[in-house]
C-alpha cells in the first residue's frame, strides 16, 4: 500500500505560535482537543505514511507511531526552564535489534518556526562511540564518499555534532581521519521553512532526505551488525 500525506492544517502552526506565547497549563488544557485534532492526528498519519516508505528501503527503522512520536510534555526536572510544553511536534524512527546502536535513526519535527529533518546517532554510549570511531579509522574514505554524495550535500549539507578539541584517546594525532574522529555525535540535519508543513510536499521532502541519510546510517551501524536477525517490516505494519 502506498500512502501519502496532504500536509498539516494551518491551525497546527497557529496552535504552536500561540502556545509559544501562552506556555502554561491554564492555556493548554482548554485547547487540548485542538492539539489532538490539528497536530497529533495528522502527525500520526504522517508517521504511518513514512513507515510505509521505510518498509521498502530501511525496514529496520519502521517504528510504531505510539513510540515514534514524542510527547508534547517537557521534562522540567533538571531544567531552569519550567514551561510545561514543547512548541513543536517531533518523531524519530530508531533502528531495532542492535542494542548498543539503538540511538541510530531518522528524525523530523514541525513547528511555527521551522521544519527540521535529520538522522544519525545523537548520543552514543561510550562503547558504541568507540566502535564507531574504530570503524571510521579503518574506513574513513568510505564515510567521506558518503558525505560528499550529491544528495547529501544538496539536501542536508555538512556533518553536524559536538566535537572534541583534541584527537580522542587511543588514536594517533596524525591519523588521516582526525577531523572525523573528533566527533562525539554524528548527525546530518537541516531546517526548512515552516510553511512546508502545511503542504503535500512535506512528505516528499522528508522522504527524499531520509533516503539520502540511509547510507550514512548504514555506515554508522555497520560495527553492530554481527549476529543480527533480519527484520521484516511487514511484521510491524500488519
Amino acid at each position: 500500500m502506498s500512502l501519502s500525506f496532504p500536509g498539516f492544517p494551518n491551525e497546527a502552526l497557529e496552535f504552536f505560535r500561540r502556545l509559544a506565547r501562552n506556555n502554561r497549563r491554564e492555556w493548554f488544557q482548554p485547547r487540548k482537543q485542538i492539539f489532538e485534532e490539528q497536530v497529533k492526528q495528522p502527525m500520526r498519519a504522517l508517521v504511518e505514511a513514512l513507515n510505509d516508505a521505510l518498509s521498502d528501503f530501511a525496514p529496520d527503522y519502521v517504528t510504531d507511531p505510539d513510540k515514534a512520536i514524542y510527547r508534547i510534555y517537557r521534562d522540567t526536572r533538571f531544567s531552569k526552564d519550567k514551561t510545561p510544553y514543547k512548541t513543536h511536534s517531533a518523531a524519530s524512527f530508531r533502528r531495532r535489534g542492535t542494542g548498543i546502536s539503538g540511538d541510530a535513526g531518522y528524525y523530523f519535527a514541525i513547528s511555527h518556526k521551522e521544519v527540521a529533518i535529520g538522522g544519525g546517532i545523537y548520543m552514543p554510549e561510550p562503547a558504541a562511540l568507540l566502535a564507531i570511531r574504530n570503524h571510521i579509522a579503518e574506513h574513513h574514505q568510505q564515510l567521506r564518499r558518503i558525505l560528499r554524495a550529491r544528495a547529501v550535500k544538496e539536501l542536508l549539507g555538512e556533518l553536524h555534532g559536538e566535537q572534541l578539541s583534541r584527537v580522542p584517546k587511543g588514536f594517533a594525532g596524525d591519523h588521516p581521519a582526525v577531523d572525523l574522529l573528533r566527533f562525539k555525535r554524528f548527525v546530518l540535519y537541516i531546517e526548512l521553512e515552516p510553511e512546508l508543513a502545511t503542504t503535500p510536499a512535506l512528505y516528499r521532502e522528508i522522504l527524499k532526505r531520509f533516503r539520502a541519510i540511509t547510507p550514512f546510517l548504514d555506515f554508522l551501524t555497520a560495527p553492530f551488525n554481527s549476529g543480527r536477525r533480519k527484520v521484516d517490516a511487514r511484521e510491524l505494519l500488519t
